[in-house]
């Protein structure tokens, strides 16, 4: 069991590093430090989403295979004995002193964007009477949500990287992010008493619950792809091993609950498997492409004055996709290069947070509602 101490250290750690930009947001004029709060957690929580792709990209789940701390220590500085040991009788393993670190700094970071959340919930209470109940549910569900995260990275590790437990890790990440821009939006729009209606012909909100519908299913799949190791299954492209239609088992590669390279029953998982894998990935992406293109050009077409913001963000939406286009095919032909699996993730990360910040011109209702400052 952690001791006392362990947790007592990892709560500075957290204060230290959630204090930094406590501090800058502090001393920066403007809006309220809660709208700033906000918008910085949504900014970390994005970073932590990335580190989170490094840190499993480079293999470093594992460097401290112990939880919360590192070797029952709050640092690999005081673990080096036991790394070193580790790694003296696996050379090749997943513990050595630098993938430690690229463990731990991702659990601080994650500590952080905790830290910071108590934080926002404090403020929301101290304003409860100046900003009614509204904030303080909010900031207490995220609360919530990255309390359900940090058990699942926990479980990320006592359960030694298994699929289903790291890929709900990531869609529960990428949850995170947009309530966090849902919820830093809100309190954007509401930094002014003075409303003006405009009437609009507004986004469809159709469209956009449909883009989110597909794209939360394309990033489930593209975890599946990553956490089972399956994206040099097939290593070329546009075909599968020289095939248009490669061997498949459905029933093999979809099975949720097995052990890493393991089908269920406790058996290698086999090519066809990873193959399957891979390839539903490769097939949705075009289902992404249509309804996430769509959406884009649709939300163009609507570029006027009132809806300037709406136009930034549909042309940042199709430049996003065709990242994710680019880094998709260079992890196939190139063999899975860091950097492009990296701007991968980052891409899945980006269309969540547009798609959120979109949501404000799709109207259920025949008018958007604009904050005249």
């Amino acid at each position: 069991m952690p001791s006392f101490i362990l947790f007592l250290e990892l709560a500075a750690i957290a204060i230290i590093f959630a204090g930094l930009p406590l501090f800058f947001i502090w001393k920066k004029p403007g809006y309220s430090l809660l709208q700033k709060l906000n918008w910085v957690l949504v900014f970390m929580t994005f970073d932590l989403i990335v580190f989170g792709a490094f840190t499993r990209l480079t293999d470093s789940g594992l460097g401290c295979p112990d939880w919360p701390g590192c070797y029952g220590t709050s640092n690999p500085f005081h673990a080096l004995t036991d790394i070193q040991q580790a790694e003296s009788a696996w050379p090749t393993g997943p513990v050595t002193t630098i993938k430690a670190w690229i463990e731990m700094i991702h659990r601080y970071l994650a500590m952080t964007v905790g830290t910071l959340i108590l934080v926002q919930v404090a403020i929301a209470f101290s304003k409860l009477k100046s900003l009614g109940k509204n904030p303080l549910l909010g900031s207490l569900g995220l609360l919530l949500l990255v309390c359900i995260q940090g058990a699942f990275g926990a479980w990320t590790v006592t359960l030694k990287l298994q699929p289903i437990i790291v890929t709900t890790h990531l869609m529960l990440a990428l949850v995170l992010l947009a309530c966090l821009t849902a919820y830093a939006q809100q309190s954007w729009e509401d930094r002014s008493s003075t409303i003006r209606t405009i009437r609009v012909r507004p986004l469809s909100a159709q469209l956009l619950t449909l883009s989110f519908i597909v794209l939360f299913t394309q990033v489930f799949l593209g975890a599946w792809v990553s956490t089972n190791y399956a994206v040099l299954a097939c290593p070329d492209f546009p075909t599968c091993l020289g095939s248009a239609w490669p061997e498949t088992n459905w029933s093999e590669g979809f099975t949720l609950w097995r052990q890493l390279g393991l089908n269920a029953q406790g058996e290698f998982i086999s090519p066809e498997a990873l193959q399957t894998i891979h390839w539903a990935h490769r097939l949705f992406a075009v289902m992404v492409l249509v309804v996430l293109g769509t959406l884009g050009w649709s939300a163009l077409a609507l570029a006027t004055p009132v809806l300037s913001g709406l136009s930034q963000v549909a042309k940042l939406l199709l430049g996003v996709l065709l990242l994710q286009v680019i880094t998709g095919i260079s992890n196939v032909v190139f063999q899975w290069p860091l950097l492009a699996a990296l701007l991968h993730t980052a891409g899945s990360a980006a269309l969540v947070f547009c798609l959120v910040r979109m949501s404000y011109w799709a109207s259920w209702k025949p008018f958007i509602q604009k904050k005249m400052a």
